[in-house]
């Protein structure tokens, strides 16, 4: 499905994004960066080796997932009943029935806000911790800071042929690299794991090529590139950046691991119809397949969030097929011996307005969201913060989008405070705040 949002913006536009973002000017130029300290020795809490971040594109609602106010007004509270959850005393909202069965393995924050109500910023705010710089428009793609997945992939470095980052099946509006470099741009992969031809386009040699002659097309190449090149060029070199990224791709061309990450089809036909047979649940299959491959980030980017009509009609549609894939997912990584090393995430950029509009929708509202996070030794069956009776804004345990970007990065290793320098020497820390989320490391 190629779902819009409220900018007009498409699904399919954020496939255009890969080869732009590339050449952006900032995007390209390589890394010139250092660390304010080691982050595992800054860290000992961490535990995770890989992330699998859901993003819900459009901003999600509160209301009608995770925390439901059953006592509002009608104009308020919606069509959607509250369901018990595992959680003494919590509910979640009606659709959500496997997640709140297994609430006792999860996490939902209910009392992250900010102050970026547009798609644009909101995304930016939430994929990298930093409030963009300068007003963003509703359907921007902006980049003024590196995004999580990248700042990953760039301390983590990519492993048996496979890049550090994924994006399925295309990158979020702020899921780029900024000044860190093209290297660290997630790989996309835009086609269909539903499909029953499903392959990744140009992660095998082509027909007639075998390793031996296209290592021998790569050294004339390299050769070529010296007569034409400064070999030892400024570290900024936006082609040098490029020429890390190639190198990833013929890595994954040449990997056997990769090849038998991105084989679908060797999954059985009961995991694939618990996953759900549809292309989230078989992504979410897929992105399971590259962490247990060694992949540290991994972005599920499913768009089609931004209900500002036929809100209801629509979640009754889509809302059981998110609850029943995140919790096979949660439950699959379990039993295979992968959930405390990975970290699950799902949310979006804002939550919904608390009245329900003429048109049967909500809209955007950033004074309240909330946010699902389960694995890496997360205590279960925690509910963090709350919003008020009508769920207007967070009320107890109020936090910020840098708490929230910084609690990964925790997670997973890094030291939200470490400084990285851009090319031309100006210090950036990884997050301005760098106070993690206590309850998440209890």
């Amino acid at each position: 499905m190629d779902f819009m949002n409220c900018a007009g913006v498409r699904r399919r536009s954020f496939l255009q994004l890969g080869l732009g973002g590339l050449l952006g000017g900032t995007v390209f130029q390589s890394l010139t960066s250092q660390l304010a300290a080691s982050p595992t020795a800054a860290n000992p809490a961490a535990v995770a080796k890989s992330c699998i971040l859901i993003w819900l594109d459009g901003g999600p609602t509160h209301y009608e997932t995770f925390d439901p106010k059953p006592l509002a007004p009608s104009e308020i509270r919606g069509e959607f009943a509250p369901i018990p959850t595992q959680t003494p005393g919590y509910h979640f909202s009606q659709h959500m029935t496997k997640l709140a069965a297994m609430s006792n393995k999860l996490a939902v924050i209910r009392s992250i806000c900010h102050e970026q109500g547009n798609h644009g910023a909101g995304n930016h705010y939430m994929m990298t911790g930093a409030p963009p710089r300068i007003p963003v428009g509703c359907g921007a793609f902006v980049s003024f800071h590196p995004s999580m997945g990248s700042a990953v992939a760039h301390q983590r470095g990519h492993q048996n042929g496979l890049p550090a980052y994924f994006s399925l099946p295309s990158m979020t509006r702020s899921g780029g690299p900024n000044f860190l470099g093209a290297q660290y741009a997630p790989f996309a992969v835009p086609n269909d794991p539903n499909n029953t031809n499903f392959r990744v386009r140009d992660v095998a040699l082509p027909e007639g090529v075998n390793e031996e002659r296209f290592e021998r097309r790569q050294s004339v190449r390299r050769r070529v590139d010296q007569l034409v090149r400064i070999t030892d060029a400024a570290a900024a070199d936006p082609v040098r950046a490029l020429d890390e990224y190639y190198q990833q791709g013929q890595d994954l061309m040449l990997s056997s691991t990769a090849q038998a990450a991105f084989n679908i089809h060797a999954e059985s036909d009961e995991v694939r119809q618990a996953y759900g047979r549809n292309s989230f649940g078989q992504r979410a299959l897929l992105s399971r397949r590259l962490v247990e491959a060694g992949v540290p980030f991994v972005v599920l980017n499913e768009g089609g969030w931004d209900h500002h009509t036929n809100l209801f009609t629509s979640c009754s549609k889509r809302l059981p097929e998110v609850d029943n894939t995140v919790a096979t997912l949660i439950s699959d990584l379990e039993q295979r011996g992968l959930l405390d090393s990975t970290l699950v995430v799902m949310l979006g950029e804002f939550g919904r307005t608390p009245k329900i509009n003429k048109d049967g929708g909500r809209d955007h509202w950033s004074n309240a969201m909330s946010v699902l996070m389960a694995g890496a030794k997360i205590p279960g069956g925690q509910i963090i913060g709350a919003t008020d009776r009508q769920g207007y804004s967070a009320v107890e345990r109020v936090l910020s989008p840098e708490n929230f970007v910084s609690s990964i990065y925790r997670k997973l290793g890094l030291d939200p405070n470490m400084v990285l320098y851009t090319p031309q020497g100006r210090p950036s820390h990884l997050v301005s705040d760098p106070t993690p989320i206590d309850e998440l490391f209890a």
